[in-house]
């Protein structure tokens, strides 16, 4: 007989679009993982006692709250996730890091790198997760492999891309306000893409960055930012995430070129990693789709057989379950706060020159970014 499991009791702070993905992962991982804890969905807390009432009976979380505070420092509760708006994620993130809590956070990480720098000080202190949920997709694990294995050889470029289209259309939302989001594309979808570079392709040594707004003066927030990138590795990248580009729904792509290959993603096509090999035979070569859906694949051996596809929901599944795992075994987890603070340096000095038009170096490691004279 299998030893009981562990009980972990959360709470998750949001109501909102990330909130239905995460009660989809609470609810759904110790269904394919063996994981090593069972988890109650204990307490959900939002503003809209109406919707959080209906949400909350849909997804199977046993209480309702507006008191967020209150909640943080129950007893019983053990994972605060934050699902926040961004302007919430420090003051919930450091008040569950004080009161001892397992800590879970949507991206980007802060309103600024100074907030961040504060979380991530705070989360050291706790086991820790932020939602870069894009680093579990099977395709984006398999390119890890294959770089980490060399057979991209030496990097020369890394390109990505985050279109969306849905800008002009959605008015008024929090995502729109800079008090609230701190900014727009730049951290909602840009971020993204920088967190995927810097796990894949290693540390930005300097950048050089613009950012547009397109409906001045109803928003305050960037719609779109293009930046040209050094790599500490001797790569070139560039990188451009808008809200604007009409005809792209969610097109999160990143292509790699190096001197023994080449990969390709697109998010809109979730299931393969192109893939071009210089060892093939001339006769032969070109690039070729690989579906990466077992075997021998990540993740997918925990879902169907292969050839059978999975969605944008399991990658947040398959992140609960690798967090679980590492808690369990008392290890380090990646994507955490101080992941994520790397990520706001990144985003802050791409502020920083769109803002005075001039390359900005950033240090190694933990180093601001500054700009060059």
């Amino acid at each position: 007989m299998s030893a009981a499991k562990t009980t972990l009791n959360i709470a998750m702070i949001g109501q909102g679009f990330m909130g239905r993905a995460h009660s989809n992962a609470f609810h759904q991982v110790g269904h394919f993982f063996d994981s090593p804890f069972e988890l109650r969905r204990k307490v959900i807390c939002g503003r809209n006692r109406e919707s959080l009432q209906a949400m909350a009976s849909r997804w199977g979380w046993d209480e309702t709250a507006t008191d967020w505070q209150a909640v943080v420092e129950r007893k019983d509760i053990d994972v605060v996730d934050v699902a926040t708006p961004n302007n919430l994620h420090a003051p919930v993130a450091l008040a569950a890091a004080k009161a001892g809590k397992i800590l879970l956070c949507e991206k980007p990480l802060a309103m600024s790198v100074e907030e961040a720098e504060r979380m991530a000080e705070a989360a050291r202190k706790v086991p820790n997760v932020v939602w870069f949920n894009y680093r579990r997709v099977p395709a984006i694990a398999l390119a890890k492999r294959l770089m980490e294995e060399g057979r991209l050889g030496q990097v020369y470029h890394y390109r990505a891309v985050y279109l969306q289209s849905w800008g002009p259309e959605r008015a008024g939302v929090w995502r729109f306000k800079r008090s609230e989001a701190g900014s727009g594309a730049m951290g909602d979808l840009l971020s993204h893409s920088i967190d995927l570079a810097l796990m894949l392709n290693g540390e930005i040594s300097e950048l050089s960055a613009m950012l547009q707004t397109f409906a001045p003066p109803t928003r305050d927030v960037d719609d779109a930012v293009l930046l040209l990138a050094r790599f500490s590795n001797g790569s070139i990248g560039s990188f451009e995430a808008t809200r604007y580009a009409i005809g792209r729904k969610n097109y999160n792509q990143f292509e790699i070129h190096g001197s023994k290959g080449m990969l390709r993603f697109n998010l809109e096509d979730l299931n393969r990693l192109e893939f071009y090999d210089c060892g093939d035979q001339q006769a032969v070569q070109g690039g070729h789709q690989v579906l990466v859906t077992g075997p021998g694949h990540p993740y997918v051996d925990r879902y169907w057989p292969p050839g059978h596809i999975i969605g944008y929901e399991h990658t947040f599944t398959s992140t609960l379950a690798d967090f679980l795992e590492a808690l369990a075994k008392k290890q380090p987890f990646h994507a955490n706060f101080d992941d994520a603070l790397q990520v706001q340096r990144v985003l802050e000095a791409v502020e920083s020159s769109s803002a005075d038009g001039r390359w900005v170096r950033l240090g190694k490691g933990t180093t601001r970014g500054r700009s060059e004279e």
